[in-house]
């Protein structure tokens, strides 16, 4: 079979309104910020357009409203050349959005309303059956229905390609989705919430994290540490895989591009630790510009600006 798209993304797509403050509000707390903005964002969306940005053939199953920022993102997406025939606008719901806030850190914290995002269901699976058979790698992140999830799993399995997870936000999965992941990919913070769901100890130490993961089912494992790289583990190698050095201004998406930078790279035949080396490199890449999809790095920039051999 021949495959025409190195990655399909399953995924959400969210209008991103952020606002930078000097630090984040605690609780009942009001905090002026020196800036908002209206950008293109979306765990799905951010996935696609990483990954279209490095040189990707990429497409994106999802679904946004039928208003004005629908339009915005899915004008976004034909700008980086992802392909949209599957990303379905809803009359009857609104485009998701996100309200971020940026602190002078660079940390952020993110509340969600999914608005067109929990309308995405097993038949936007089925609809795009032939686009999932012409993929080389399906990447499927949260903030859709889980129901949506599995029909995701079980399409790319069928196809016979690769089925990468972002499990972010962390929910309850069937067995037999988790142990399709290939990998598995969370940061420390969702690490520690799967692993205490499902009963197992918490590990010190970083390798622990991704071996621990490894009893849940899935065949391999990849567990971000941010700044300091990130562990990988299938059922016969463990590694670190070291950070690239950043001078963090917005973390925004940073995770979206690590992930689909490695499911790029997978794509294209690398060897996990390799895909995931290259994830941290665009990672860093990433942090050091504002916004998610406006901080997303040309592969020619990763070469230049991130120490990568040419």
């Amino acid at each position: 079979m021949t495959r025409t798209e190195d990655v399909v993304v399953v995924g959400s797509l969210n209008v991103d309104l952020t606002a930078r403050v000097q630090r984040h509000p605690l609780p009942g707390e009001t905090v002026h910020a020196a800036s908002l903005a209206t950008s293109a964002g979306g765990k799905g969306a951010n996935q696609a357009v990483a990954a279209a940005r490095l040189g990707a053939r990429t497409a994106l199953v999802g679904r946004v409203g039928a208003d004005a920022h629908g339009e915005m993102l899915l004008a976004a997406l034909r700008t980086d050349g992802v392909g949209t025939e599957h990303t379905r606008r809803d009359a009857e719901a609104v485009t998701g959005t996100a309200l971020i806030t940026v602190s002078d850190t660079g940390e952020n914290s993110i509340i969600v309303s999914a608005g067109a995002n929990a309308r995405l269901s097993p038949t936007d699976i089925a609809a795009a059956q032939s686009l999932i058979e012409a993929a080389r790698v399906v990447s499927v992140v949260l903030e859709v229905p889980v129901e949506t999830v599995v029909a995701a799993a079980r399409a790319a399995r069928a196809a016979g390609a690769r089925f990468v997870l972002n499990l972010s936000p962390v929910v309850d999965l069937p067995a037999e989705v988790l142990e399709l992941a290939d990998p598995l990919i969370v940061n420390e913070h969702e690490a520690r919430e799967i692993l205490r769901r499902n009963g197992f100890p918490v590990p010190a130490d970083n390798v622990g994290h991704a071996t621990g993961l490894l009893r849940v089912g899935a065949r391999s494992v990849v567990v971000t540490f941010g700044a300091d790289g990130a562990a990988v583990a299938d059922a016969g190698h463990v590694e670190e895989i070291p950070g690239a050095p950043a001078d963090a201004v917005d973390t925004t998406g940073a995770g979206d591009a690590f992930a689909a930078t490695a499911a790029w790279r997978l794509s294209q035949g690398d060897s996990l630790p390799t895909a995931v080396w290259w994830a941290t490199r665009v990672g860093a890449c990433s942090v050091q510009h504002s916004g998610a999809q406006a901080s997303y790095p040309t592969l020619d920039r990763v070469l230049s600006g991130a120490g990568l051999p040419k």
